[in-house]
């Protein structure tokens, strides 16, 4: 995928830093599991890389004159943060400290364009979008997948290209290396996150196994990150679906002992706000910003997702089928 539409400025970016050993498993968006990233087989989590993209990101007037009026005057908002596991968002600290990530600069690095402050509060993936229409949060970040249902009641800003995927246990080849076709699964057990867009497509799917004549696959649901991983390394779950970005940075970490497969669907992932949210406009032409001065592919350089890039934001765009 290419990174800079033409005629884009391009800013010269760093190497990405290393990550240490981590056995996170990341459930989000797609959706990120819980707001506690505990880790598989007693392993602690990585230290974030190093490098800091957002520490020169400048307040834009034109993009914050898009904010409405009562919000430039208060100066903040409050999002809802779903908290789980690199390179998107997690504790490289402990859950005492603030969370670092890939959601978590882009998100830094739209409130500075915008000139706000962003009030951070950390919640299960699963509450954040029924909190949107409540007032609970403005805005809500865990890797939200951008699907015909969620459209229904959520409007989004999309910030990158992420989606569904497999691994397994490294060993197992069960499943030949590639998923395909979910029959390839039937029989097997599967492990994935609550409320994400994972559980939703091997439930809606349930039935493909017996129209093909044959044993059906079981789906385990996880609300732990480290459980899945667990499960898998003990052989409780034959696979785990999950994001690419997700389980791609999982397998690089050779402690984790897991091998991943491949892509499985594509999905654009964005901000979400409540259904009509004023505030649309101002994040698209934000994050659009931070692709244009080079900040954005700084941030997926730093966190290792530069093959997630998207060329412009865009709202409530169409589910990629």
């Amino acid at each position: 995928m290419k990174l800079f539409a033409p005629g884009v400025r391009r800013r010269r970016v760093p190497a990405a830093a290393a990550f240490l050993s981590v056995l996170l498993l990341t459930t989000a968006a797609c959706g990120s599991g819980g707001t506690d990233a505990t880790t598989a087989a007693g392993a602690r989590p990585s230290a974030a890389p190093t490098g800091d993209p957002v520490a020169d990101v400048r307040k834009v007037d034109s993009v914050a004159a898009l904010l409405p009026a009562d919000v430039r005057e208060a100066g903040t908002l409050k999002i809802g943060s779903s908290v789980g596991a690199p390179p998107s968002a997690y504790f490289p600290n402990g859950s005492d400290k603030a969370p670092e990530g890939q959601d978590i600069d882009i998100a830094d690095a739209v409130a500075k364009v915008l000139g706000i402050r962003l009030q951070r509060q950390d919640a299960s993936f699963e509450t954040i979008l029924p909190a949107l229409g409540s007032g609970k949060y403005d805005v809500g970040t865990g890797n939200f997948g951008v699907t015909a249902e969620r459209l229904k009641t959520i409007d989004f800003v999309t910030y990158i290209n992420d989606g569904q995927g497999f691994a397994v246990r490294t060993g197992n080849d069960t499943l030949g290396g590639k998923v395909t076709d979910l029959t390839q699964l039937c029989g097997l057990t599967v492990g994935t996150g609550a409320g994400t867009t994972f559980e939703v497509t091997l439930r809606e799917q349930r039935t493909v196994c017996a129209d093909a004549g044959r044993k059906p696959y079981d789906v385990k649901v996880y609300s732990e990150n480290g459980a899945a991983v667990t499960a898998l390394q003990q052989g409780r779950i034959d696979v785990i679906m999950s994001t690419i970005n997700g389980l791609r940075h999982q397998a690089s970490q050779p402690a984790s002992r897991t091998t991943f497969l491949n892509e499985f669907h594509r999905l654009d992932v964005g901000f979400a706000f409540k259904k009509g949210s004023p505030l649309t406009k101002a994040f698209r032409a934000a994050v659009d910003e931070l692709i244009e001065n080079g900040t954005y592919a700084e941030i997926l350089d730093k966190w290792g997702t530069g093959d997630s890039a998207i060329e412009t934001s865009r709202i409530n765009p169409p589910e990629r089928r």
